[in-house]
């Protein structure tokens, strides 16, 4: 009877303890079961943009210099919470969008910039190639609104 009692304390215990954790997980959660992340707001006057290349510019070669052009916020190292500030990550050839509530994977096609680069040269195959530039705060998630610039299109011979 006493063992039998125990393990029915314990095994209630657990129950209380898993809804508990449940309650406090879904409270983190939107309507839609995933997890809020740290977004950062943006100012409304922010705008990220390319100084280098140009919309529909010819590059002979494959290393292409691109310059990052920032208004109204702050370049600030990944890891650095600081207001109104943010690093570049650059998105090449990509047909959607990465989700805009999580931080954005490292991948070919979206580079990180964490250190607080505001260039790089990068080799692309010759050939049309789509270029965009997106801010994130200091765990690598874009602000709210987003502070992502007009796609441009350039050709590598």
């Amino acid at each position: 009877m006493f063992q039998g009692y125990r393990y029915t304390r314990l095994f209630r215990g657990m129950a209380v303890l898993t809804l508990l954790t449940t309650a406090a997980l879904n409270s983190a959660a939107d309507g839609h079961g995933h997890h809020s992340m740290p977004q950062s707001p943006a100012p409304d006057n922010a705008s990220v943009y390319f100084i280098q290349p140009q919309d529909g510019q010819e590059i002979d070669g494959s290393d292409v210099k691109v310059v990052f052009g920032l208004d109204g916020m702050d370049v600030a190292p990944a890891g650095t919470d600081a207001a109104d500030s943010g690093h570049h990550h650059l998105l090449i050839n990509l047909d959607q969008l990465p989700d805009m509530t999580m931080p954005l994977p490292a991948t070919d096609q979206i580079r990180h910039f964490g250190k607080g680069q505001t260039e790089t040269t990068v080799q692309l195959p010759p050939g049309r190639h789509r270029l965009q530039l997106l801010l994130g705060n200091y765990a690598h998630i874009p602000h709210n609104p987003p502070v992502l610039s007009e796609v441009i299109e350039i050709t590598v011979k």
